[in-house]
Protein backbone atom coordinates (compact mmCIF):
# COMPACT_ATOMS: atom_id res chain seq x y z
CA UNK A 1 0.00 0.00 0.00
CA UNK A 2 1.29 3.47 -0.79
CA UNK A 3 0.00 6.69 0.40
CA UNK A 4 0.30 10.20 -1.08
CA UNK A 5 1.15 13.04 0.94
CA UNK A 6 1.77 16.72 -0.02
CA UNK A 7 4.26 18.07 2.25
CA UNK A 8 3.54 21.52 1.07
CA UNK A 9 -0.10 22.13 1.22
CA UNK A 10 -1.00 23.42 4.73
CA UNK A 11 -0.39 26.51 7.02
CA UNK A 12 2.37 24.83 8.68
CA UNK A 13 4.31 22.99 5.62
CA UNK A 14 6.23 21.64 5.16
CA UNK A 15 7.67 21.17 8.91
CA UNK A 16 4.45 20.28 10.13
CA UNK A 17 3.46 17.66 7.59
CA UNK A 18 7.09 15.99 7.73
CA UNK A 19 6.83 15.63 11.30
CA UNK A 20 3.08 13.95 10.79
CA UNK A 21 4.77 11.71 8.14
CA UNK A 22 7.40 10.49 10.28
CA UNK A 23 5.43 9.76 13.40
CA UNK A 24 3.05 7.84 10.87
CA UNK A 25 5.80 5.83 9.78
CA UNK A 26 6.53 4.80 12.72
CA UNK A 27 2.73 3.36 13.76
CA UNK A 28 1.62 2.34 10.66
CA UNK A 29 2.35 -1.42 9.63
CA UNK A 30 5.18 -2.56 7.54
CA UNK A 31 3.36 -3.03 4.19
CA UNK A 32 2.35 1.11 4.31
CA UNK A 33 4.53 3.26 1.92
CA UNK A 34 4.77 7.18 2.23
CA UNK A 35 5.34 8.73 -0.83
CA UNK A 36 5.84 12.58 0.25
CA UNK A 37 5.52 15.11 -2.87
CA UNK A 38 7.49 18.24 -2.23
CA UNK A 39 10.68 19.73 -1.97
CA UNK A 40 12.64 16.73 -2.00
CA UNK A 41 15.35 19.10 -0.02
CA UNK A 42 13.89 20.37 2.62
CA UNK A 43 12.41 16.78 3.61
CA UNK A 44 16.03 15.46 3.74
CA UNK A 45 17.03 18.34 5.55
CA UNK A 46 14.17 18.06 8.22
CA UNK A 47 14.70 14.25 8.47
CA UNK A 48 18.04 15.00 9.47
CA UNK A 49 17.65 18.05 12.06
CA UNK A 50 14.97 15.34 13.60
CA UNK A 51 17.55 12.30 13.62
CA UNK A 52 15.07 10.39 11.10
CA UNK A 53 16.12 8.28 8.32
CA UNK A 54 14.76 9.75 4.90
CA UNK A 55 15.40 6.86 2.72
CA UNK A 56 11.52 5.33 4.54
CA UNK A 57 9.95 7.76 2.21
CA UNK A 58 9.86 7.71 -1.15
CA UNK A 59 10.27 11.28 -1.75
CA UNK A 60 8.74 12.25 -5.46
CA UNK A 61 10.30 16.20 -5.81
CA UNK A 62 8.16 18.76 -7.16
CA UNK A 63 9.34 22.50 -8.04
CA UNK A 64 5.88 24.56 -7.33
CA UNK A 65 3.22 25.16 -4.53
CA UNK A 66 -0.72 25.83 -4.92
CA UNK A 67 -0.98 28.73 -2.11
CA UNK A 68 -3.88 29.40 -0.70
CA UNK A 69 -4.58 32.66 -2.37
CA UNK A 70 -4.39 31.01 -5.89
CA UNK A 71 -7.60 30.33 -7.97
CA UNK A 72 -7.74 26.78 -7.12
CA UNK A 73 -8.86 25.60 -10.91
CA UNK A 74 -6.35 27.51 -13.01
CA UNK A 75 -3.40 26.61 -10.18
CA UNK A 76 -3.96 23.06 -10.60
CA UNK A 77 -3.95 23.62 -14.77
CA UNK A 78 -1.42 26.04 -14.55
CA UNK A 79 1.42 24.68 -11.76
CA UNK A 80 1.76 21.35 -13.87
CA UNK A 81 4.65 20.68 -10.87
CA UNK A 82 2.77 21.88 -8.13
CA UNK A 83 2.64 18.92 -5.22
CA UNK A 84 -1.06 18.65 -5.42
CA UNK A 85 -1.36 18.68 -9.07
CA UNK A 86 1.33 16.08 -9.29
CA UNK A 87 0.23 13.90 -6.39
CA UNK A 88 -3.28 13.75 -8.15
CA UNK A 89 -1.61 12.49 -11.05
CA UNK A 90 0.28 9.55 -9.77
CA UNK A 91 -3.34 8.78 -7.74
CA UNK A 92 -4.91 8.75 -11.49
CA UNK A 93 -1.92 6.64 -12.68
CA UNK A 94 -2.10 4.23 -9.67
CA UNK A 95 0.98 4.72 -8.41
CA UNK A 96 -0.36 5.55 -5.09
CA UNK A 97 -3.54 4.39 -3.67
CA UNK A 98 -4.84 7.27 -1.82
CA UNK A 99 -3.69 11.37 -1.26
CA UNK A 100 -4.35 13.29 1.23
CA UNK A 101 -3.36 17.06 2.09
CA UNK A 102 -3.50 19.78 4.20
CA UNK A 103 -3.54 22.54 1.63
CA UNK A 104 -5.68 24.10 -0.35
CA UNK A 105 -9.19 23.11 -0.40
CA UNK A 106 -10.54 24.04 -3.59
CA UNK A 107 -7.33 22.82 -5.50
CA UNK A 108 -7.62 19.07 -3.99
CA UNK A 109 -11.27 18.95 -4.55
CA UNK A 110 -10.97 20.09 -8.14
CA UNK A 111 -8.12 17.31 -8.52
CA UNK A 112 -10.84 15.02 -7.15
CA UNK A 113 -13.41 16.18 -9.83
CA UNK A 114 -11.40 16.15 -12.44
CA UNK A 115 -8.61 13.76 -12.05
CA UNK A 116 -9.90 10.98 -10.51
CA UNK A 117 -13.67 11.68 -10.75
CA UNK A 118 -16.89 11.15 -9.21
CA UNK A 119 -17.59 7.23 -8.75
CA UNK A 120 -20.06 6.25 -12.02
CA UNK A 121 -23.70 7.05 -10.48
CA UNK A 122 -22.99 10.02 -8.03
CA UNK A 123 -24.79 13.27 -8.70
CA UNK A 124 -22.49 15.08 -6.73
CA UNK A 125 -19.58 14.33 -4.02
CA UNK A 126 -19.35 15.39 -0.69
CA UNK A 127 -16.90 16.08 1.82
CA UNK A 128 -17.79 14.76 6.06
CA UNK A 129 -16.42 15.64 8.72
CA UNK A 130 -17.19 13.52 12.22
CA UNK A 131 -17.87 15.17 15.68
CA UNK A 132 -18.00 12.96 19.45
CA UNK A 133 -21.49 11.88 20.97
CA UNK A 134 -21.56 11.92 24.74
CA UNK A 135 -22.23 8.24 24.27
CA UNK A 136 -18.80 7.88 23.07
CA UNK A 137 -18.20 7.48 19.37
CA UNK A 138 -18.39 9.35 17.06
CA UNK A 139 -21.04 10.79 14.72
CA UNK A 140 -20.44 11.61 10.83
CA UNK A 141 -22.00 14.73 9.01
CA UNK A 142 -22.45 15.30 5.60
CA UNK A 143 -22.23 17.24 3.40
CA UNK A 144 -19.89 19.37 5.25
CA UNK A 145 -19.64 22.30 3.09
CA UNK A 146 -19.37 21.56 -0.74
CA UNK A 147 -22.70 21.80 -2.30
CA UNK A 148 -24.97 24.53 -0.36
CA UNK A 149 -27.75 23.42 -2.27
CA UNK A 150 -28.82 19.72 -2.86
CA UNK A 151 -31.63 18.54 -4.15
CA UNK A 152 -33.87 15.49 -2.39
CA UNK A 153 -31.58 12.37 -4.29
CA UNK A 154 -28.58 14.26 -4.08
CA UNK A 155 -29.40 14.24 0.01
CA UNK A 156 -30.06 10.63 -0.34
CA UNK A 157 -27.31 9.56 -2.14
CA UNK A 158 -25.55 11.39 0.59
CA UNK A 159 -27.02 8.78 3.06
CA UNK A 160 -25.86 5.80 1.30
CA UNK A 161 -22.11 7.53 1.22
CA UNK A 162 -22.28 7.96 5.20
CA UNK A 163 -24.18 4.37 6.03
CA UNK A 164 -20.90 3.03 4.00
CA UNK A 165 -18.48 5.49 6.04
CA UNK A 166 -19.40 5.13 9.20
CA UNK A 167 -19.89 0.65 9.14
CA UNK A 168 -16.54 1.12 7.21
CA UNK A 169 -14.73 3.37 9.15
CA UNK A 170 -16.13 3.99 12.83
CA UNK A 171 -17.35 0.11 12.65
CA UNK A 172 -20.83 0.33 13.24
CA UNK A 173 -22.71 -2.34 12.14
CA UNK A 174 -26.39 -0.70 11.03
CA UNK A 175 -25.45 2.31 11.49
CA UNK A 176 -29.03 4.99 12.15
CA UNK A 177 -29.44 7.60 9.21
CA UNK A 178 -31.01 10.83 9.92
CA UNK A 179 -31.98 13.94 8.06
CA UNK A 180 -31.21 17.49 9.79
CA UNK A 181 -34.46 19.06 9.58
CA UNK A 182 -36.24 22.05 12.02
CA UNK A 183 -38.60 18.87 13.49
CA UNK A 184 -38.96 15.51 14.48
CA UNK A 185 -42.19 14.76 12.28
CA UNK A 186 -42.43 14.33 8.82
CA UNK A 187 -44.58 16.69 7.87
CA UNK A 188 -41.54 19.40 9.41
CA UNK A 189 -38.96 21.32 7.17
CA UNK A 190 -38.64 23.04 4.03
CA UNK A 191 -39.57 21.83 0.33
CA UNK A 192 -36.08 19.50 0.21
CA UNK A 193 -35.96 17.99 3.50
CA UNK A 194 -40.07 17.53 2.75
CA UNK A 195 -38.86 15.56 -0.26
CA UNK A 196 -35.73 13.77 1.22
CA UNK A 197 -37.87 12.54 3.78
CA UNK A 198 -40.32 10.99 1.46
CA UNK A 199 -37.34 9.08 -0.54
CA UNK A 200 -35.78 7.83 2.70
CA UNK A 201 -38.41 6.79 4.55
CA UNK A 202 -38.49 3.11 3.70
CA UNK A 203 -35.68 2.67 2.05
CA UNK A 204 -33.50 -0.73 2.04
CA UNK A 205 -30.16 1.24 1.02
CA UNK A 206 -29.90 2.42 4.94
CA UNK A 207 -30.76 2.78 8.02
CA UNK A 208 -33.20 5.40 8.03
CA UNK A 209 -34.27 6.64 11.39
CA UNK A 210 -35.84 9.89 10.45
CA UNK A 211 -35.52 13.70 11.25
CA UNK A 212 -33.11 14.90 13.84
CA UNK A 213 -33.28 18.47 15.43
CA UNK A 214 -29.63 20.06 16.12
CA UNK A 215 -30.32 20.21 20.05
CA UNK A 216 -30.05 15.97 19.42
CA UNK A 217 -26.48 15.94 17.34
CA UNK A 218 -24.74 15.30 20.16
CA UNK A 219 -26.36 12.97 22.37
CA UNK A 220 -25.92 9.93 20.44
CA UNK A 221 -29.37 8.69 20.82
CA UNK A 222 -30.74 9.22 17.44
CA UNK A 223 -28.48 9.32 14.81
CA UNK A 224 -24.80 7.72 13.67
CA UNK A 225 -24.54 10.02 10.41
CA UNK A 226 -26.60 13.03 9.98
CA UNK A 227 -27.34 14.55 6.54
CA UNK A 228 -27.58 17.81 5.53
CA UNK A 229 -27.07 20.21 2.67
CA UNK A 230 -23.59 21.73 2.44
CA UNK A 231 -24.67 25.15 4.10
CA UNK A 232 -26.51 23.52 7.15
CA UNK A 233 -24.08 20.99 7.40
CA UNK A 234 -20.62 23.90 6.83
CA UNK A 235 -22.86 26.00 10.04
CA UNK A 236 -22.98 22.88 12.44
CA UNK A 237 -18.83 21.87 11.17
CA UNK A 238 -18.27 25.52 12.26
CA UNK A 239 -20.45 25.62 15.53
CA UNK A 240 -18.67 22.05 16.59
CA UNK A 241 -14.87 23.84 16.06
CA UNK A 242 -16.19 26.77 18.11
CA UNK A 243 -17.26 23.96 21.39
CA UNK A 244 -13.49 23.33 21.21
CA UNK A 245 -12.19 27.11 21.25
CA UNK A 246 -14.57 28.36 24.12
CA UNK A 247 -14.00 25.44 26.30
CA UNK A 248 -10.36 26.39 26.27
CA UNK A 249 -10.89 29.94 26.45
CA UNK A 250 -12.95 29.41 29.30
CA UNK A 251 -10.14 26.94 30.64
CA UNK A 252 -12.85 23.71 31.18
CA UNK A 253 -11.41 20.82 31.79
CA UNK A 254 -13.55 18.31 30.35
CA UNK A 255 -12.99 14.94 28.34
CA UNK A 256 -15.87 14.57 26.56
CA UNK A 257 -14.95 18.29 25.17
CA UNK A 258 -11.61 17.67 24.85
CA UNK A 259 -12.77 15.50 22.42
CA UNK A 260 -13.54 18.12 19.49
CA UNK A 261 -10.35 19.67 18.98
CA UNK A 262 -9.89 18.65 15.31
CA UNK A 263 -6.30 17.13 15.39
CA UNK A 264 -8.06 13.67 16.95
CA UNK A 265 -10.14 13.20 13.34
CA UNK A 266 -6.86 13.44 11.04
CA UNK A 267 -8.97 15.15 7.79
CA UNK A 268 -12.43 15.76 6.02
CA UNK A 269 -12.80 13.11 3.66
CA UNK A 270 -13.96 13.46 0.09
CA UNK A 271 -17.08 10.87 -0.88
CA UNK A 272 -17.88 9.43 -3.83
CA UNK A 273 -15.01 10.09 -5.67
CA UNK A 274 -13.04 6.97 -7.09
CA UNK A 275 -9.81 6.92 -4.77
CA UNK A 276 -9.33 7.54 -0.95
CA UNK A 277 -9.17 11.77 -0.82
CA UNK A 278 -8.56 13.19 2.40
CA UNK A 279 -8.30 17.09 3.11
CA UNK A 280 -6.68 18.39 6.55
CA UNK A 281 -7.22 21.61 7.93
CA UNK A 282 -4.86 24.32 7.02
CA UNK A 283 -3.51 24.51 10.28
CA UNK A 284 -2.76 21.02 10.73
CA UNK A 285 -0.34 19.77 13.71
CA UNK A 286 1.73 17.13 13.67
CA UNK A 287 -0.94 14.86 15.11
CA UNK A 288 -3.34 15.93 13.02
CA UNK A 289 -1.36 15.12 9.83
CA UNK A 290 -0.84 11.57 11.45
CA UNK A 291 -4.24 11.42 12.06
CA UNK A 292 -4.87 12.11 8.39
CA UNK A 293 -2.46 9.64 7.25
CA UNK A 294 -3.78 6.90 9.20
CA UNK A 295 -7.33 7.83 8.09
CA UNK A 296 -6.69 6.97 4.43
CA UNK A 297 -4.61 4.12 5.38
CA UNK A 298 -7.56 2.95 6.80
CA UNK A 299 -10.17 4.12 3.85
CA UNK A 300 -7.69 2.34 1.65
CA UNK A 301 -7.14 -0.81 4.18
CA UNK A 302 -11.40 -1.19 4.33
CA UNK A 303 -11.80 -1.28 0.45
CA UNK A 304 -14.08 1.98 1.03
CA UNK A 305 -14.34 2.87 -2.46
CA UNK A 306 -15.23 -0.46 -3.60
CA UNK A 307 -17.87 -0.74 -1.46
CA UNK A 308 -19.41 2.54 -2.09
CA UNK A 309 -19.51 1.54 -5.83
CA UNK A 310 -21.15 -2.15 -4.92
CA UNK A 311 -23.87 0.11 -3.00
CA UNK A 312 -24.58 2.42 -5.49
CA UNK A 313 -25.24 -0.54 -8.25
CA UNK A 314 -28.33 -1.17 -5.88
CA UNK A 315 -29.55 2.16 -4.46
CA UNK A 316 -33.82 1.62 -4.70
CA UNK A 317 -34.67 5.11 -4.01
CA UNK A 318 -35.98 4.62 -7.94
Amino acid sequence: MRIGIDIMGGDFAPHNIIQGAIDAQVQLPDDVQLALFGDREQVIAYCHRVHFDPSFFDIVHTTEVIDMNDHPAKAFQQKTNSSITVGFGALNAGDIDGFASAGSTGAMLVGAMYTVKPVEGIIRPCIATEFPLLTGGRALLLDAGLNADCKPDVLYQYGILGAIYARDMNNLDNPRVALLNIGAEEEKGNLVTKETYKLMHGTTDFNFVGNVEANQLFSGEVADVIIADGFVGNIVLKQAEAIYVLSKKLKIDNAYFDRFNYELYGGTPVLGVNAPVIIGHGISSPLAVTNMIRQTEQAIRKNLITNIKQALRHQNYQ
